[in-house]
């Protein structure tokens, strides 16, 4: 086996392998090295099983509501383990496609530890490799800050592999992994208390989502601890019991750890080859994913730019295009109005700037909001919303951010997604013929605006 290529990758997650496979169809000798999984996080303990939960979490409400429409749903039941070992097999598959996909391209694969040994030279386990180029893409792993009992506390990753769903839960974070799987768990039954240092979760979201997704949740049973931390945890018998800031405690069966990421680097370079690295430790790239040692690139979740799988592939692609590529992409990647979406309980979309951030840019905006509740539910007693939000420049009438929270929030918001990130205007909006009934049409019969100044 060849030890010589003009790249080799260290992470086979999807920004490493988007990287490999298209530089690879470029017609460079391509390498990637994986210690763990294929297909990253998010194949693996993140996106894909976390929807997966999602899916499933949702049908006790489905269940319940299917009484309204006629149908008697009587006596089921709740199996976890057959949730987790089916999510367990589809992981796998996807993990088979991701080494497929490589061996097709022509890529070369090693298993195990990849370590940057210098400028244009690689270890993987006792084997030293070349490569004129080398790309970090090792992504990211969970954040567990330091206090009494912090070795009790499970992080995100655990949640995918429980021998047995616990009743009683405690998820400590205020980002969009911890509410997720405080939404899910519920759904799946537990007992949640979502507990958070700050005033209201979500942070970086617009404001009127945020406090609509907590106003929501709380509706739906999930306990929300703001203006709360943890400042030791305890064995107690079978649980775990937690200590606020206050000296108020609590029992839980488990207590999940959210909050946040950092770039996984562990043992990933060896004395004198570490880059330069950011205040926040993720590795310092320029806008052409360079390091400070030449020859030496770095994508995705481990340079902590925008940690989302798309962005991710999207860097990998252009990074790969103009190593290799006959054509170069253009001069930067574009990271304005990335859609994103959170699968909170309930869904949230979002695409552009929030109404905190517009007003840092314009001197006026109108905003246009509608809530409402979905028309499923007008036929029994259950009072779960939507809400939708239109962020308009009052000068220029184009459309800075669109909001959703509510059903199918991340499909509406995908599309969307297209028109904004084309300039679209709220006249272009308002000229669009909605589709009846939906929940989408909300977003192009809205007529009625606020006028904020900045």
């Amino acid at each position: 086996m060849t030890t010589e290529f003009d790249l080799v990758v260290i992470g086979a997650g999807s920004g490493g392998v988007r990287a490999a496979r298209m530089a690879a169809s470029h017609g460079a000798r391509v390498a990637i090295i994986e210690e763990r999984f294929f297909g990253g996080t998010c194949v693996n303990v993140g996106c894909v099983p976390k929807k997966l939960f999602s899916y499933g979490s949702h049908f006790p409400q489905e269940f319940a509501l299917a009484e309204d429409f006629g149908f008697s749903v009587q006596g089921w039941s709740f199996d976890w383990a057959t949730l987790r070992d089916n999510k367990s097999r589809e992981i796998e598959r996807l993990n088979g496609i991701y080494q497929r996909i490589l061996d097709q391209a022509g890529v070369t694969v090693f298993e195990g530890h990849g370590k940057v040994l210098g400028q244009g030279r690689v270890a993987v386990e006792d084997q030293e490799l070349s490569a004129a180029n080398i790309l970090i893409a090792t992504g990211g792993k969970p954040y567990v800050p330091e206090f009494p009992g912090c070795e009790l506390a499970r992080i995100s990753d655990d949640l995918f592999y429980l021998e047995s769903l616990p009743e009683r839960v405690a998820v400590v974070g205020g980002g969009y992994i911890a509410t997720e799987f405080a939404g899910i768990l519920h759904g799946l039954g537990c007992q949640v208390t979502q507990v958070y240092r700050g005033d209201l979760f979500l942070r970086g979201f617009d404001g009127d989502i945020r406090q609509f997704v907590a106003e929501q949740m709380r509706g739906q049973g999930v306990d929300l601890k703001f203006n709360s931390d943890v400042t030791r945890l305890d064995s107690v018998g079978s649980g775990k019991q937690v200590t606020y800031q206050d000296g108020s405690q609590q029992t839980f069966d488990e207590v999940f750890y959210a909050t946040g990421r950092v770039p996984k680097l562990d043992g990933l370079f060896a004395d004198g080859a570490t880059p330069t690295l950011t205040e926040k430790g993720a590795i310092k790239v320029d806008d052409g994913f360079a390091t400070s040692i030449p020859g030496l690139y770095a994508l995705g979740d481990v340079i902590d730019r925008v940690q989302l799988t798309p962005v991710a592939l999207a860097e990998g692609m252009w990074l790969a295009a103009q190593l290799f590529g006959e054509s170069k992409p253009q001069a930067t990647m574009d990271y304005r109005n990335i859609a994103t979406a959170v699968f909170s309980h309930p869904n949230i979309g979002t695409v552009g700037l929030s109404q905190e951030e517009a007003l840092q840019q314009a001197s006026a905006i109108r905003v246009y909001k509608s809530g409402f509740r979905p028309m499923r539910y007008t036929l029994g007693h259950k009072q779960e919303r939507s809400f939708i939000k239109l962020i308009v420049d009052d000068e220029t009438d184009k459309v800075l951010g669109l909001h959703m929270a509510g059903e199918d929030a991340a499909e509406i918001t995908q599309g969307f997604a297209v028109a904004i990130k084309m300039g679209a205007s709220k006249a272009d909006f308002d000229a669009t013929v909605g589709i009846h009934p939906t929940a989408a049409e909300e977003l192009v019969t809205m007529r009625q605006g606020e006028r904020i100044t900045a």
